[in-house]
């Protein structure tokens, strides 16, 4: 029988955890997805939180039914790989057993960060103009917060990891992860895919010594095997290897095809992005680094709306709840019921105009969203049409900053996520952006660019380009409204791009009122 090697992808969503094979020709041939519940808790408002061996007992659980269900494909996997949300701290006492729950990238808590940077650095940052974006990424590091506030917890704190390196060590037994896996908060040099050394100017932002850190591999490179007591209880293969990948985002832009300058991956997910492969190291954005890639030697220039896409489930529990009960019995996400409203609304939203800053970016630390252009006619429907208007414009105002860092334009777009599951939505996008944007053949982007570059770790195809020629096909193609993309333009030039330069000094104000 001719063989089909498979991958086993294990890909943590922030709402769910997905469990695939995917063969070399980027067939999904098992698929098990399940939906966490509780997704996280919160002690506080604003704040998300939840136990590492959730996730890990929801895995054990999936791979248990994968065992059975596709019991004959087990032969047929070569190796396994490991993507996860980013961004989520883990704290580990020195037996590698979490002191206490997640701190998930959607939490909003921030720190004082009240341990003084030296001198030196403080006046350095503020030469170069980073004092604001420096106190940001401080006050956002969940270490600094952990000294503050739970100090008991920071003296017994032996490793400090990312969600991802615990999933790691608990399969492999090793304390390890790859520079892509490891997006966030943490004192890594992306340029050289290394950890700072103790005391670099930009480590220190993070307050973590390296003793505390885990080991990171190269990206393609073996991390380590599936541990005989894990394989045995999910009734998997002995000795998996587990290849070093990348994040959620960095797979995804690997599994719609973007290897290259010219191809942009926008991703309409609970955070939104579009993400940029180089083989050059660019900073996407002022003071914002570009990512190690998923694929050896490529970096992922990445602009990120933080409140992305989660703003529609915000504005359908704030604004249309009533809609809830009504996707609940025709069982179908609420946002398919409110994307209906898209076609019932002008394009421009009637002179509504979103800047969707729900959440602030690092290189816009001050920014807050804001609505503008309010008056008699408006209704909750232009609200959310605008919501997927504003959305899309940051991503176009990322694209421009991208192309300004390479000095290359972007010529193809293509789209993932939640959101892109709408033709509506993948129009209204196309239609900002006055370029064609597709989607491919899954809706499991992460996944599938997981599986792409652990197929190309493994040798079975010449390179990360040869596999994506092989794996990722073209679905539905979406060609811009010209007409509509002449308004846009208007908007998006005379309007859009000048709300955050005259908003700015009134969220500063904001800030001192209200001590934030």
């Amino acid at each position: 029988m001719k063989r089909n090697p498979l991958v086993l992808t294990l890909d943590f969503g922030t709402q769910s955890v997905r469990i695939a094979l995917i063969d070399k020709q980027g067939e999904i041939v098992y698929l098990i997805k399940r939906a966490y519940n509780p997704t996280y808790f919160s002690l506080k408002k604003g704040y998300a939180e939840q136990h590492a061996d959730f996730y890990w007992d929801n895995l054990i659980e999936c791979l248990k039914k994968l065992a059975v269900e596709s019991k004959e494909k087990l032969k047929d996997i070569i190796a396994m790989t490991v993507t996860t949300f980013r961004d989520s701290a883990v704290f580990l006492d020195e037996n590698n057993k979490p002191l206490r729950p997640v701190i998930l990238w959607l939490d909003q808590r921030l720190a004082e960060a009240k341990e003084k940077l030296p001198l030196l650095h403080r006046l350095a940052f503020k030469i170069v103009g980073m004092s604001d974006t420096v106190k940001m990424n401080r006050t956002r590091t969940m270490a600094h917060w952990v000294k503050e506030n739970e100090p008991e917890i920071w003296n017994k704190t032996n490793k400090y990891v990312n969600i991802s390196t615990y999933i790691i060590y608990k399969l492999t037994g090793e304390l390890a992860d790859s520079p892509g896996g490891i997006t966030g908060h943490y004192p890594i040099n992306y340029k050289k895919a290394v950890w700072y050394k103790e005391g670099a100017l930009k480590g220190r932002i993070f307050g973590v010594p390296n003793r505390m850190l885990p080991k990171l591999v190269e990206t393609g490179k073996p991390i380590g095997r599936l541990l005989d007591d894990v394989a045995d209880e999910c009734g998997l293969p002995r000795h998996i290897k587990l290849i070093a990948t990348g994040s959620d985002k960095g797979c995804e832009t690997i599994g719609l095809g973007c290897l290259t300058p010219e191809k942009a991956a926008i991703s309409y997910g609970t955070a939104s992005t579009i993400e940029v492969s180089n083989p050059k190291y660019f900073e996407p954005e002022r003071f914002l680094p570009a990512y190690s890639a998923a694929v050896p030697n490529l970096y992922s220039m990445d602009v990120q709306i933080y409140r992305g896409f989660w703003m529609l489930k915000w504005f359908a529990s704030e604004f249309a709840s009533e809609l809830e009960k009504e996707a609940n019995l025709k069982k179908v996400p609420v946002e398919t019921i409110l994307n209906e409203w898209l076609d019932e609304v002008s394009v421009g939203s009637d002179g509504l105009i979103l800047q969707p800053y729900w959440g602030p970016g690092l290189a816009r630390p001050l920014a807050k969203g804001a609505i503008i252009g309010f008056s008699s006619v408006h209704t909750r429907k232009h609200i959310y049409r605008a919501i997927v208007e504003g959305i899309a414009f940051a991503l176009r105002e990322g694209k421009e900053s991208i192309e300004k860092s390479q000095k290359q334009k972007v010529k193809i777009l293509r789209i993932s996520g939640g959101g892109s599951l709408s033709d509506k939505v993948c129009q209204i996008t196309a239609d900002i952006f006055g370029l064609e944007i597709s989607r491919v053949q899954t809706a499991e982007t992460t996944s599938l660019g997981a599986a792409i570059a652990t197929f190309t770790a493994m040798g079975e195809f010449n390179n990360a380009h040869e596999a994506v020629d092989k794996m990722v096909k073209i679905s539905k193609t979406f060609t811009p409204n010209m007409e509509n993309n002449k308004i846009y333009n208007r908007i998006y030039k005379e309007v859009y791009l000048k709300i955050y330069p005259r908003l700015n000094p009134l969220n500063k104000q904001i800030n001192k009122l209200f001590k934030r």
